[in-house]
């Protein structure tokens, strides 16, 4: 038995296949393998180019505005995902579509390393646009990877095995994430330095180099381009078309903007120990062991349930966050709670965590809802969907922010209480 062969069947349980499910599946193992190490090499270098914990902690260094450091979410999470429904008929022009995300990953590669450039020579306003402006660059470029590495994924691997993939270099990037939390409180403990954040920048730009390298390796089987239509709606109205016509597919982004509570809550959650002194928060480093934290445990184990059933793990994992988000609102109302200093960190750990089901779970259930080109739809019209709807969501939870960070909490963990329920409708599509 050939060694990627023997690594895979470690990593990854194959089940039982449905026949035709794989293309050429005695290049499943190497393909699965180069799957799984460039997106843990991907995932690696984001958990550097964070807009939640790394970008904002350098521009606060570097003193820039705080406008700026605000629009670092919106700018990441919608830059990535506004783009892929018309970005979705022209990869579908492409018989192998694998280079696309080498390009991808090349203009990710190139806009964190200009950050570092930024980080390392420039401060205040001018460091603050800088930043912004290649994270914009970032995000467009990772609209690309995204809507194609689903694309890639549902062509190679078989249904029972695509969550596995995901899981597994989610475990991967979590070792890395808490060795680099733990070097982050060794090098600068509370207080991190723009230089070596400006050196773990550049180390990023490199995990995305390495990552093209790989994944340019991948046999992908070549499609039927779709023919360029001569006339006819743009991609503008074909989407509103689809989330008109197709019930299942509406409803599935409906649920998937319903399930917000787990992304956006765990900054609400720092602010408020910031508030407090930074009650058990001390630094930079603690937020990236979390995280990592987080994907170690939650990664394999989360993978392999989304193969069972990702509707059940998405649906689960929204209530889980909901209910932890009630009950750490609940505890701030005791003042002994509000002094302790371990609630904070758990509670972020414990929405990171419940963050990686919910995410795992989402990749799945939209790479097994159809197959060839309308999965890549889906996949490109739910995530620009969503870029919308997130940034509806953002500013109504941070108008509500204003108030206090307790009642963004509180419109967040609603929404995701009706998202279980209407999630409970979705009808099951992974292989179990």
């Amino acid at each position: 038995m050939p060694t990627a062969e023997r690594l895979y069947r470690r990593l990854v349980r194959p089940g039982p296949v449905a026949a035709g499910a794989a293309p050429e599946p005695a290049r499943l193992p190497a393909n699965g393998l180069r799957q799984i190490a460039a997106n843990a090499l991907i995932s690696t270098g984001d958990q550097v180019v964070s807009a939640k914990t790394v970008l904002p902690w350098l521009l606060a260094s570097l003193g820039a505005p705080a406008v700026l450091v605000a629009l670092l979410v919106p700018v990441r999470e919608s830059g990535s995902m506004l783009p892929q429904a018309a970005l979705s008929p022209w990869v579908q022009r492409h018989r192998v579509r694998k280079g696309l995300w080498v390009a991808g990953a090349a203009g990710q590669a190139g806009a964190t390393a200009a950050m570092a450039l930024a980080a390392a020579t420039t401060t205040g306003a001018v460091a603050g646009v800088v930043v912004l402006a290649a994270l914009a660059v970032f995000a467009l470029a990772r609209a690309m990877t995204s809507l194609v590495d689903k694309d890639v994924l549902g062509r190679t691997v078989p249904k029972g095995q695509r969550g596995q993939i995901n899981g597994i270099a989610t475990v991967l990037s979590g070792v890395v994430a808490i060795t680099l939390g733990l070097g982050i409180r060794a090098l600068g403990g509370d207080d991190v330095a723009p230089p070596v954040l400006a050196a773990l920048l550049g180390a990023a730009a490199l995990t995305w180099v390495l990552a093209l390298v790989v994944y340019s390796g991948i046999v992908e089987p070549p499609t039927e381009p779709a023919a360029r239509p001569p006339d006819g709606p743009g991609w503008l109205a074909r989407s509103w078309s689809m989330l008109r016509s197709d019930a299942p597919f509406r409803r599935f982004v409906t649920v998937r903007t319903l399930l917000l509570v787990s992304a956006p809550s765990p900054p609400f959650v720092v602010a408020l120990a910031a508030a407090e002194g930074g009650v058990g928060l001390g630094g930079l480093g603690p937020f990236v062991i979390a995280s990592g934290v987080a994907g170690l445990l939650g990664g394999r184990l989360f993978g392999r349930l989304a193969d069972r059933s990702s509707r059940t793990l998405l649906v689960a994992g929204a209530g889980a966050a909901s209910l932890l988000v009630l009950a750490f609102l609940a505890l701030r109302l005791v003042a002994a709670a509000r002094e302790s200093w371990w609630l904070h960190p758990l509670v972020y750990l414990l929405l990171a965590f419940t963050h990686i089901g919910i995410r795992v779970a989402r990749k799945t259930y939209v790479v097994d809802m159809a197959e060839g080109d309308r999965r890549t739809e889906y996949v490109a019209v739910a995530n620009t969907a969503m870029g919308v709807l997130l940034l509806v969501v953002g500013a109504v939870s941070g108008a509500l922010a204003t108030i206090g960070a307790e009642a963004a909490l509180l419109l967040l963990a609603a929404l995701g209480l009706v998202g279980v329920a209407v999630g409970r409708t979705l009808p099951e599509v992974s292989h179990r």
